[in-house]
Formats: structure tokens, C-alpha cells, sequence
């Protein structure tokens, strides 16, 4: 990874470029002006990392199976070798000598080299790779051992040595393979949410011609405008407006929920939703491109990508393990020839040191951690921007809320009705029908029936609905401009109403919580972050959110510019704030915390300012989101206690020579797997976030 981004950085042509390992692709921004890509190939080609150009909205993972396939069939191979050489071996292990122990070895040679050079030659050609372009990387050392064993028995072979080393390199070679297998798939269930996502994606559509005709169509020819027909039992290629027929959607991939939701004319359906009952047309609104799916893996192709301590710490590492451990190799070698003057036993311990020290494991401790956690996340419904968020989730020590639209739903409710006679009420769902405004909406829908025709009917912005209703003016709207008509001013909040010399009579309303907002807010005090309100609205309506929130610490009639100055306040006093937002007016906020969540219901400009966006309108996501992170941190630092605890103990007794090639192989492939299969912990659910500190070593060992 750092090989490919420090070429790329390197070049003119380029502004950033970005590895993911897990899923094998790097993403490159092309500096300004620059539109060829032919450049960055050659580059690519000659640091020996050849690359194919993918189509964005190409979902697929399949090269991947293809991989895993030659890996299986040369573990096959390698192991059928290993089981011969060995009963060879049995022979001479037993006391064959002269022309007999001779003709074993010569067999042995016949059937390890060209087994070796077809199962080992993954090593081979990644170590060719790298030395050719004058670089190091973990294969090198690997093919080096394996080179130098066979070299070494054919020398023996050749001149009719007594020990020769055929079943140590082919079965080395296998469990090599072993492990590599092994490491590989873990790695692809790693990525199973991408493959998930991958199997979503529909590869074609179908298009309603202007004479009602249809035709199949690519669907990344799928334009916005363009109207399309989806069948029962079909998947939604790109985000649509339903504009003919009725069904029951799956939207598991949005909401979380198994439930089916019924949608109809005038509804927005998102990409990958599953349509159940109906068929159904609809024009497209995005190109396959920008689509809700397409959207949602840009996310998870960068879960690896962000460069937070961590990361930094194991590419600096991994840049100095290569000729560390070629110097300690030769010196090992050097030791060896001046103690015991046997250049055999000193080589065979040399190659055990190449072998056993494992840098895969140190390189493996971050990304494949933060996939899993990314994966785990999608399926609860929180999609994450940047790998590095969940480092800076997991270190946030107070909670900022917006109130608006991310604690509270924006939409009032009615608190109560007021004593309303025949006449008034008809008057008041009359008037509350012909206005847009939220508080108008929230009091006709606690009316039904038939609405009163109405005169001279008009709307001041600010003020309300006015209109003669049986030769009286009435009124619905803000109380000071309802009271110039009544005959009397009603105390209390909210909405009034009144008849042209009558009694005012008011409609309190009050905001709703978001789903799961009182919990949330427990739940992250009990994980020791407390809660503050930074909010537009008055004092008193901020109050009353946060007495029913029990949230202590509030600021009201806050300007984005007031938002983003207490947040640089508590940057200063080292606070490291988690702001949750969704409004315009929170972008600039969201983009200065430490780090930020916002809800799928959030503007455009929140979303994108936000570092994870969770999709389900259930706040319990917020303390869902740390407690993951906080697992991936302690599943990470343990990771990276597996590796130096491991290399601790292998390094030292490999350079005592007593670590054969054999076990140093399969104690190396040991530890790579045993890092992926801590990572893949993360998958599992847990119902309450452990906040224990926790020591590095017990954390290793456990």
C-alpha cells in the first residue's frame, strides 16, 4: 500500500491516490487538467503492481474467487508432494545409505522441484515483482527461504550429501500455502457487507418507450428522466419516483427493518429495495452512478482508507521490516558459520529466521479490523465515510445535539384539543386545511370529514390563515395577530384561533422526540459522554426539549457561526466533541467537531460533511455506532499485541536455532490468521458496550 501511494503521490499527474487492501482497488484523484490515466497504468505496471480500470457502479468481486481458486488448487498440489517426499524421506530417516539413500534423493528432487515452482510461485512472483523494481515486501524473504532450501538439497543431491532438505522446502511450501488460503478467505469474509452490496446491484433495466413499448437496457444507461418498469420480485436499479401502481417494498437495505413498507404514486424508492407484490413504473432520478447503492459501497470502499495513528504506526513498521530482517538474517548467518564453522546447519537457521518473522500480521492489525467494523456497522443500518472516524468516534468524550430535526422530528404535535363547539370546529379544520405550514398540518389531521367551504380566504406569511366563514372573519395563527379579532387574549403557547368578536382558544404543541432520543442520551451517559443542545429556537422551547431529554448543559439561539465557535471552545479545552446534526445550518459544525454523525433525513450538505450517516431515524444508532468503535480500538490495539508478542517470542528463538523452517511456516501463517479471526470478533452483536479499560497484554492474551 505505501509502495503504490508514494509512486502515485509522486507524479505530477496526480492530487492523492488510496489503497484499499481488502477489497484490492486504489482510487486515485487526478490533479487538475489532467484526464489520461495512461500514465498512472504504466507507473503502476512498472513498480509491479499491474491494474485493469473498473466502472464505478461495477459492483463486483469476482476476480477475488478466481484467486482463492489457484490458491486451493496449489495447496492440492503442494500437500500431494509433501506426503511423497516425506515417505521418501522415511527411507533415509531410517538408515539408507550409499547408492540407495542416493537414488531417494535423486526421486525426491525429480518430484519437489517442479511441484515447488508451480505451488510456490505466488511467493516467487510477488518477491520478483519487488526486487526487479528495486523494493522489499513480506514475500521476499518467504521466497528467499524456499529458494535456498531447494538450492541447498540440490547441491547435496548433486555431490551425494548425506542430508538434503526436498521435504522441508515442499512441505514449507504447503503450509505457506495453508496459511495463505486461510488469510485470503478471512480476509473475503471481511468484506462480506461489499459482496453483500455487490449481489444487490442490478446489471440491467427496462425501459417504457413513449408508445408504451419495452426494452432491456444496461443499467448504467439509465438517465434521469427516463421511465422505467420493475417487476415483482425485481430489485429498484437506480433511485425512483413511482409515478404508476402500488406495492409492498423490502427496504431492509435502508431501514434495517424486515417489514415491508407499502409504497405508492409520488413515493421515492431508493436503489437495491426489493419490490414484492406489484409492478410498477417510475422515472429515475439519479444515474446508476450517484444511485442510494452506489453511494452506500463508496462509503465502504473507504472504511480502510483513513490514516489515523494506527495506521501510521503499522506503515511505519512495515517500511523498516524489510531490511531489518534481511540484516538480521545475514548476521544470523555470520553467527552461526564463526560458533560452529558448518555452513548448513548456519543457513538452515537463516532461513528459519526469514521465515518465521511476520510482518503480514502488523499490516493486517488496522484495515481488516476497520472493514469488519464498517460491515458490522451497514448492518444496523450507519454507513461510514472514513476509516480514520472510527478512531476519533472511539476517543470522543462529550456528545453536541442539534435539536431541530435530529433530537426532535421537526414536525409538532398536538398536545391537546381545546373545547371547540360545532362551529368552531368546522371553522378551525377549514382553516388549518389550506395552509402548509407544519403547526396548520398537525391540527387538521386531528380532524376528519368534510371541510367547510370558505370566503376571502388569504395567508400571511408569519401570521396565519384568516378567512369569513357564515359572514364572520376568523382567524388561525400566531396568537398576537389572532387577538386583534377576539375579544379576549387566551394565556398559554402555540397556535390560536378565533371568531371576530369571540373567545380565543389555543392549540399547544410540542416538538416529538426522534425515536430512541431519551435513550440514546442515557445510554451514552452510562458510556461517560455527557449531552449538550445546541440549537437555534428560544430558550424555553430548547428548555423544555432538554428537561424531557434530562440533558443539563443547553445554548439557545445559536448561529451556525455560534455553533462552530463553541466547538472550537471545546477543541481548545480538549474536548474532543462528537456533534450529531442534520440541518444546512449544521454543515459548518459538523465539519469542525472532532467528529460527526448526521441521520439519512439530514440536507445534502449534512451528509456530506458528516464522518458516518446512519439511516435508520432511531437515535439509539448514536451510542450503537461508539460502542463499535470503541470494540474496533481494543480489537486493534490487541491485534497489534498479537504481533509484537508473537515476533517477541518466534525472532529470538529462530536466531537459537530452534525453530525448523517447518514449524517457523506454520507458526508465522498462525499468526496471520489468528489477527483476521480476532478482527472478525467485531461481526458478532453485543447488547451493552463494555467500557472497562483494559491492559494491552490482557488483551493480547484474551
Amino acid at each position: 500500500m505505501a509502495a503504490i501511494e508514494r509512486a502515485l503521490a509522486a507524479r505530477a499527474d496526480v492530487e492523492e491516490a488510496r489503497v484499499n487492501l481488502t477489497l484490492r482497488r486504489i482510487s486515485v484523484r487526478p490533479a487538475h487538467g489532467s484526464t489520461s490515466l495512461k500514465g498512472i497504468l504504466s507507473e503502476l505496471e512498472r513498480i509491479g503492481h499491474p491494474a485493469t480500470l473498473i466502472d464505478a457502479a461495477d459492483l463486483s468481486l469476482e476476480s477475488g474467487d478466481r484467486t482463492a481458486q489457484a490458491l486451493l488448487r496449489a495447496v492440492a498440489v503442494a500437500g500431494f508432494g509433501a506426503m511423497n517426499v516425506m515417505l521418501l524421506s522415511v527411507a533415509v530417516w531410517s538408515g539408507a545409505t550409499g547408492t540407495t539413500r542416493d537414488t531417494f534423493h535423486l526421486i525426491s528432487a525429480l518430484i519437489s522441484v517442479p511441484i515447488v515452482a508451480y505451488a510456490a510461485r505466488f511467493f516467487f512472483i510477488s518477491a520478483w515483482g519487488a526486487v526487479r523494481n528495486g523494493r522489499m515486501n513480506m514475500d521476499v524473504p518467504i521466497a528467499l527461504a524456499i529458494a535456498l532450501a531447494m538450492a541447498l538439497s540440490l547441491f547435496e543431491t548433486s555431490r551425494g550429501g548425506e542430508e538434503v532438505f526436498f521435504d522441508a522446502a515442499v512441505t514449507l511450501t504447503f503450509f505457506l500455502l495453508i496459511g495463505r488460503y486461510l488469510d485470503y478467505r478471512m480476509r473475503d469474509r471481511a468484506r462480506s457487507a461489499m459482496t453483500g452490496l455487490a449481489r444487490l446491484a442490478v446489471r440491467g433495466a427496462v425501459e417504457v418507450g413513449p408508445a408504451g413499448d419495452l426494452r432491456e437496457i444496461a443499467v448504467d444507461q439509465v438517465v434521469p428522466g427516463m421511465r422505467l418498469r420493475i417487476a415483482a420480485g425485481e430489485r429498484i436499479p437506480v433511485d425512483v419516483r413511482i409515478v404508476a401502481g402500488a406495492t409492498d417494498l423490502d427496504r431492509a437495505l435502508v431501514t434495517g427493518e424486515a417489514c415491508p413498507v407499502s409504497v405508492g404514486v409520488g413515493d421515492e424508492v431508493e436503489a437495491g429495495a426489493l419490490n414484492l407484490t406489484g409492478p410498477l413504473d417510475a422515472v429515475a432520478l439519479r444515474p446508476v452512478r450517484e444511485s442510494f447503492l452506489a453511494r452506500m459501497m463508496q462509503m465502504l470502499t473507504t472504511a480502510e482508507a483513513g490514516r489515523g495513528r494506527y495506521v501510521r504506526i503499522a506503515d511505519r513498521a512495515a517500511r523498516l521490516y524489510a531490511p531489518l530482517i534481511h540484516l538480521l538474517a545475514l548476521v544470523t548467518f555470520a553467527g552461526w558459520m564463526m560458533a560452529t564453522d558448518d555452513w548448513q546447519r548456519s543457513a538452515f537457521v537463516a532461513i528459519s529466521v526469514l521465515i518465521v518473522t511476520c510482518p503480514c500480521a502488523l499490516a493486517l492489525a488496522v484495515p481488516v479490523a476497520h472493514v469488519v467494523a464498517a460491515g458490522r456497522l451497514m448492518a444496523d443500518g450507519i454507513l461510514m465515510k472514513d476509516g480514520s472516524a472510527l478512531e476519533r468516534l472511539a476517543n470522543a468524550d462529550r456528545v453536541v445535539w442539534d435539536k431541530t430535526g435530529t433530537l426532535t422530528t421537526g414536525i409538532p404535535g398536538l398536545v391537546s384539543l381545546p373545547e371547540l363547539d360545532e362551529a368552531s370546529r368546522t371553522a378551525v379544520a377549514a382553516l388549518a386545511s389550506r395552509s402548509a405550514h407544519p403547526a396548520a398540518r398537525c391540527i387538521a389531521s386531528r380532524f376528519e370529514g368534510a371541510v367547510e367551504p370558505l370566503e376571502a380566504v388569504t395567508e400571511l406569511p408569519g401570521f396565519g390563515v384568516a378567512a369569513v366563514i357564515g359572514g364572520r372573519r376568523a382567524r388561525l395563527g400566531r396568537a398576537s395577530w389572532v387577538a386583534e379579532i377576539a375579544s379576549d387574549r387566551a394565556e398559554g403557547d402555540g397556535p390560536a384561533f378565533a371568531f371576530e368578536g369571540g373567545c380565543m382558544l389555543r392549540f399547544p404543541l410540542e416538538e416529538r422526540l426522534r425515536d430512541g432520543a431519551a435513550e440514546a442520551v442515557e445510554d451514552l451517559a452510562r458510556m461517560r459522554l455527557p449531552s449538550e443542545i445546541l440549537s437555534g429556537d428560544a430558550a424555553a422551547v430548547v428548555a423544555r426539549v432538554a428537561g424531557r431529554l434530562e440533558v443539563e448543559e443547553t445554548l439557545s439561539e445559536m448561529s451556525p457561526a455560534d455553533k462552530v465557535a463553541r466547538l472550537e471552545a471545546l477543541r481548545k479545552r480538549g474536548v474532543r466533541a462528537l456533534m450529531v446534526g442534520d440541518g444546512m445550518n449544521d454543515t459548518a459544525a459538523l465539519a469542525t467537531a472532532h467528529v460527526s454523525m448526521s441521520p439519512a433525513s439530514a440536507s445534502e450538505a449534512g451528509r456530506a460533511a458528516a464522518d458516518l450517516v446512519f439511516l435508520r431515524d432511531d437515535l439509539r444508532a448514536v451510542p450503537l455506532a461508539l460502542s463499535v468503535a470503541r470494540r474496533t480500538g481494543r480489537i486493534v490495539r490487541q491485534n497489534f499485541g498479537l504481533a509484537i508478542l508473537y515476533n517477541c517470542v518466534a525472532v529470538p528463538l529462530a536466531v537459537a536455532g530452534l525453530v525448523t523452517p517447518l514449524i517457523a511456516a506454520i507458526a508465522m501463517s498462525a499468526s496471520s490468521v489468528a489477527v483476521v479471526a480476532n478482527s472478525l470478533r467485531l461481526s458478532r452483536r453485543r447488547t451493552a458496550p463494555a467500557t472497562a479499560p483494559e491492559s494491552l497484554l490482557g488483551e493480547a492474551l484474551a
